[in-house]
C-alpha cells in the first residue's frame, strides 16, 4: 500500500529508467523537477526549447545542464508538438509540460498525425495525501473536463481505476461523490452517481468496486458513514473520488493545496503515454511528484 508520494519513487524505480520529453523546457522549477528525477536514476531528460532560455533557467534552478539532451525550439507549441512527436515515435516514454500553454500541449497530444490519440476520453487526475489516513487516494476530475456527460464521467472513473491498477491498488474502491448519499432528481449528479455505480456492477466499468452518490465525509470517514447508518463496500474506504464537475474537483484541489498544506501529484490519462500538466504556482514537490507519477505509469 502506498502511504505517502515518496513510495510513488519506489515504483518509479520498479519501472526502469524512462525518457521524459519537456516541452518548452525553459521553467527553473520544471528543471529541477527533472534533474532531481534523473539523480534518483528513473528518468531520462529530453529538454525541447530554445537552448539560450534552458541555459538561464538552468542557471537559475543550479542545474547542471550537460546532463540532459537539448533539442533547439524556440517556438513553444512547436516544442509542444515535437515533444509529442517524440513519444509517438518511441523514442520516448511520457511528455511534460514546461513553460507554454496547457492548449498547445492537448493539441499536440490530440493530433491526428504525430498525437497520443487512443479514442478514449483524456481526463486529469491527482494522486494525494488524506490528512489523517495511512494510504493515498486519487481524484478525478479537477482541469479537464468542465461539465462531464454520464458516459464521460464513466471513462474518467476507469482512467482512474486503470491508473490505481498501476500504482498496485489491485481492486479500488471508488466514490462517485455528490453533496449528498442518495438518489435526488433535482440533483443531477446523484442520478449520473447512482448510474455509474450501476454500470461497474454490470461490467460496464471494469477493476474497481464503485458506489454512490455518496458525499465527501463518508466516502473518505468511516465515522461518518456509520453515524449516517450508510451500507456499502465504498464508504468510509475510498481509493478513488469521482467527481461531479470541474468546479468541484478544483475547489477540492486547491483547498487540499492552499488550505490543508497538502501535495498532490497530477498527470492527463487516457492517452498513449502520461502527459504531465503542472501549473506555473505549483511548487516544485507537486512538479517532481507529478514527473515521478507520469514515470510510474508509463
Amino acid at each position: 500500500m502506498l502511504r505517502s508520494l515518496s513510495d510513488i519513487v519506489g515504483v518509479a524505480k520498479s519501472r526502469g529508467t524512462k525518457t521524459c520529453v519537456v516541452v518548452a523546457a525553459e521553467d527553473p522549477d520544471v528543471l529541477l523537477a527533472m534533474d532531481e528525477a534523473v539523480t534518483h536514476e528513473i528518468a531520462r531528460s529530453i529538454l525541447v526549447g530554445s537552448r539560450q532560455r534552458i541555459e538561464i533557467a538552468a542557471t537559475i534552478a543550479g542545474v547542471d545542464i550537460s546532463k540532459h539532451e537539448i533539442i533547439e525550439e524556440d517556438d513553444p507549441a512547436t516544442a509542444a508538438r515535437r515533444g509529442v512527436q517524440l513519444v509517438a515515435a518511441g523514442k520516448a516514454d511520457l511528455v511534460m509540460k514546461g513553460l507554454v500553454s496547457t492548449s498547445d500541449v492537448l493539441k499536440a497530444v490530440l493530433c491526428k498525425e504525430g498525437g497520443l490519440r487512443t479514442g478514449r476520453l483524456l481526463s486529469h487526475l491527482s494522486v494525494f495525501e488524506m490528512p489523517g489516513a495511512d494510504k493515498l487516494a486519487i481524484f478525478s476530475d479537477g482541469a479537464m473536463n468542465i461539465a462531464p456527460s454520464l458516459e464521460e464521467k464513466a471513462e474518467i472513473t476507469q482512467n482512474a481505476i486503470d491508473i490505481a491498477h498501476l500504482l498496485g491498488m489491485t481492486e479500488p474502491r471508488v466514490a462517485a461523490i455528490a453533496a449528498i448519499e442518495y438518489v435526488n432528481s433535482d440533483m443531477p449528479a446523484t442520478i449520473d452517481a447512482a448510474c455509474i455505480s450501476k454500470m461497474a456492477e454490470r461490467g460496464q466499468i471494469k477493476g474497481g468496486i464503485v458506489d454512490g452518490p455518496l458525499a465527501l465525509d463518508n466516502a473518505i470517514s468511516a465515522e461518518s458513514a456509520g453515524i449516517k447508518k450508510i451500507v456499502s463496500p465504498v464508504a468510509g474506504r475510498a481509493d478513488i473520488l469521482i467527481m461531479p464537475d470541474i468546479e468541484a474537483g478544483n475547489v477540492f484541489y486547491k483547498t487540499l493545496v492552499y488550505m490543508g498544506s497538502g501535495c498532490c501529484a497530477s498527470i492527463v490519462a487516457g492517452a498513449k503515454a502520461p502527459v504531465v500538466l503542472t501549473s506555473r504556482s505549483d511548487s516544485h514537490e507537486a512538479k517532481f511528484y507529478s514527473l515521478v507519477l507520469g514515470i510510474a505509469v508509463s
